[in-house]
């Protein structure tokens, strides 16, 4: 087994000269979980074509092994619900439903918690373990308490932390709806993308206790924006979004995506005219999240024709609404359809987002109450969006 001491210490001052790593009992912790063990049984690398090439650590040399479980990139651990890669010696096509996330992402969020010793902390999605096993050694194994949608993760999860010496209330079941078991607790980290904060984290976090989530209020296919909320006596949480994120939705969240004839879908437009913005403008991280709070209920959805000609719909099931975008001599022609005007509504959200000097995703407020997600950019009318709260 190759000692990976070297490539923890490596990894740790990385994250404390990105200044992502400050606290120093946190650093121990980075420097003493083997992050290879979390790995097991395998990883899925992807390919140039969009495939998936399976690595196993048994495959594997101790050096390769060591290389791949230190680079600074997600690693997808699970495709679709269920395979590993020691189930497949080929390439294969899937969505990733479990990672090992970045080290960057779960160390920043960790501190982002705020948290001190003797606090309790809950964890909704354990994956691999890794971010379970930092906040074990950080905060103690009897402080944590962890959730696990998928019994086959979870089972994994608990061979890696028990193979470093660690052992904490590991629980199978909807990480939606929490876990009272220890609550309430100082902190709630969620290592997956939720529409909305759900109320019942709130109710399980003590007056002035943290959480922090990816929130991708939309139905697009990731998370965008990294917010943090603080509990007030009242039962409401108010807080910003402290940077951008990306992680895959939680699994009862997750929709699939749009399939069949699309160009059925858009067939009868009520109005088509030139687009005043370039849709272009929702590949870039902001004006993405901002489309996400606008019209939370559409899907950007691209693809491709016979002969290889990019399609771009966003589609709103829901409200039967639809924008189709056609290249045109000046830019896009935009084809609308259904009692919504989406395009029609993100432009004037874009419009208002430029207008205010195209600010960062970090100037987004939000505060959360029992029935509702409110957010908002400095004070313009335009730039508030208020969203109904899913029990």
């Amino acid at each position: 087994m190759t000692d990976t001491r070297r490539h923890r210490r490596r990894l740790a001052e990385r994250l404390k000269a990105a200044g992502i790593l400050t606290d120093p009992k946190l650093r121990a912790a980075v420097e003493a979980t083997p992050r290879e063990e979390f790995l097991t049984p395998g990883i899925f690398l992807p390919t140039d074509s969009g495939r998936w090439h399976p690595v196993t650590r048994e495959a594997s040399s101790a050096a390769e092994w060591a290389e791949i479980a230190y680079r600074e990139e997600s690693l997808a651990t699970q495709l679709d619900g269920h395979l590993t890669a020691d189930q497949t010696t080929t390439t294969v096509e899937g969505n990733p439903t479990s990672s090992s996330t970045t080290p960057t992402t779960v160390v920043g969020m960790i501190e982002q918690l705020g948290l001190n010793d003797g606090d309790t902390v809950l964890e909704i999605g354990t994956g691999t373990g890794y971010s379970t096993a930092l906040l074990c050694h950080r905060f103690g194994e009897d402080q944590v308490t962890t959730v696990e949608v998928d019994p086959a993760v979870a089972a994994r999860a608990d061979a890696a932390l028990e193979s470093v010496g660690h052992s904490t209330w590991t629980v199978t079941g909807d990480g939606l709806l929490g876990h009272p078991r220890r609550a309430p607790y100082n902190g709630v980290i969620c290592t997956c993308a939720v529409r909305r904060i759900p109320h019942t984290w709130i109710r399980q976090t003590r007056p002035g206790g943290t959480v922090v989530t990816t929130l991708a209020p939309g139905a697009w296919s990731y998370g965008t924006a990294l917010a943090k909320v603080t509990v007030n006596d009242d039962g409401t949480a108010e807080g910003h979004i402290v940077g951008r994120s990306s992680f895959m939705h939680a699994r009862a969240e997750a929709l699939p995506p749009l399939t069949g004839d699309l160009a059925a879908r858009a067939a009868y437009a009520d109005t088509e005219r030139d687009a005043k913005l370039s849709p272009a403008l929702l590949d870039e991280w902001m004006p993405a999240f901002l489309a996400q709070l606008t019209a939370p209920g559409a899907q950007l959805v691209k693809a491709t024709t016979a002969e290889g000609q990019p399609l771009l719909y966003l589609f709103d099931s829901a409200r039967e609404s639809f924008a189709e975008f056609v290249p045109n001599a000046s830019g896009h022609t935009v084809r609308q359809g259904g009692p919504v005007a989406l395009w029609d509504d993100l432009e004037t959200t874009l419009t208002a987002w430029q207008s205010e000097g195209s600010p960062e995703i970090t100037t987004v407020r939000l505060h959360i109450t029992d029935r509702t997600h409110r957010y908002w950019i400095g004070g313009h009318d335009a730039l508030r969006w208020e969203h109904r709260l899913t029990p």
